[in-house]
């Protein structure tokens, strides 16, 4: 695309027009509907491939806690926020920020990541400086591609098709002096938090039938521990990992050899399980695969396995 002579002046009412306090909850607040569960856990996986920013000179980083996990695609992990299993509503709040690196020296950093997914579809909201002021924008419109699967813990959703609004196309154009416009793809997000049932209120404790009767022991949380299927494998094959004791819907990074490959998010009983492919050309010898943490109790687990011929 053609260079702009200079920035492009954003009107600022525009740039930064705050989305009203409550809305989510209207939105999703229809009667009858099933009311909405806290989020615990999750995260927002932000795949930017092909032409859509690359063909400017655009390219997507990010700083933490969001992490980079593989060319073209950022992970952000979900900080709070609320997800209905039975409408697919959700307002989420992400951790980390964007960060636009370009044709010119000064990246374009947006914090305040926050989600909104509604009906068939929701948008990204950021905040950013511009000439000294902060807002809010609405950077891009989604578009669902599924139907959110949902388990008993946890709402997923795939394939939500990012496009600029004309805000997010004025701010970049702004930044970049590359002309983008309403509608431009930014890309594809992947979804997954946990939504565990609220806990049913207390009942009233009954008086004791004798003074020396006493309420049982709480079951002891599982120690951390994690283990893989295969101790030693072919390279080319497909190992599994397993890891117990995290906090119920905490986001789990799965490292192979130090380099962060996956995530997921730990079940109701604070349970993970991963499976990933040995690259053919992995060396012969001890490998580690590692589980930690980013939300809840920051459990990090390190099992090792070996690469060569099995016995």
């Amino acid at each position: 695309m053609a260079k702009r002579p200079g920035a492009v002046a954003l009107a600022a009412g525009a740039l930064f027009a705050l989305c009203a306090p409550g809305a989510a909850a209207a939105q999703a607040g229809s009667e009858g509907d099933p009311p909405p569960r806290e989020v615990s856990g999750g995260y927002a996986d932000w795949t930017v491939t092909g032409a859509e920013l690359a063909g400017r000179g655009v390219s997507l980083d990010v700083t933490g806690p969001a992490v980079r996990t593989s060319a073209g695609r950022a992970s952000f992990p979900a900080l709070g926020g609320e997800a209905n299993p039975e409408t697919g509503d959700a307002e989420l709040e992400l951790g980390g920020a964007a960060r636009f690196e370009g044709p010119v020296a000064r990246p374009l950093v947006l914090g305040g990541l926050r989600l909104r997914l509604a009906d068939a579809g929701g948008a990204l909201y950021a905040r950013t400086v511009v000439d000294g002021r902060a807002g809010e924008l609405a950077l891009a419109d989604l578009t669902r591609g599924a139907a959110p699967a949902v388990r008993a813990t946890g709402v997923t959703w795939a394939g939500l098709r990012a496009s600029l609004t004309a805000e997010g196309a004025a701010l970049l154009s702004s930044w970049s002096g590359t002309e983008f416009t309403a509608g431009d793809g930014l890309g594809v997000l992947d979804v997954t938090v946990g939504t565990p049932a609220p806990k049913p209120e207390a009942a009233e404790t009954p008086r004791a039938a004798s003074p020396s009767a006493s309420a049982p022991e709480p079951a002891a949380a599982p120690e951390p521990a994690a283990s893989v299927a295969h101790p030693t494998l072919a390279p080319g094959a497909e190992q599994s990992v397993t890891g117990e004791g995290f906090a119920p819907g905490a986001v789990v990074l799965v490292a192979i050899d130090g380099d962060t490959r996956y995530q997921t998010v730990a079940d109701a009983d604070g349970r993970v399980e991963r499976t990933f492919p040995v690259y053919a050309t992995a060396f012969e010898g001890e490998h580690t695969v590692d589980l930690s943490a980013v939300t809840g109790r920051g459990t990090v687990l390190s099992v090792p396995f070996e690469v060569g011929v099995p016995d």
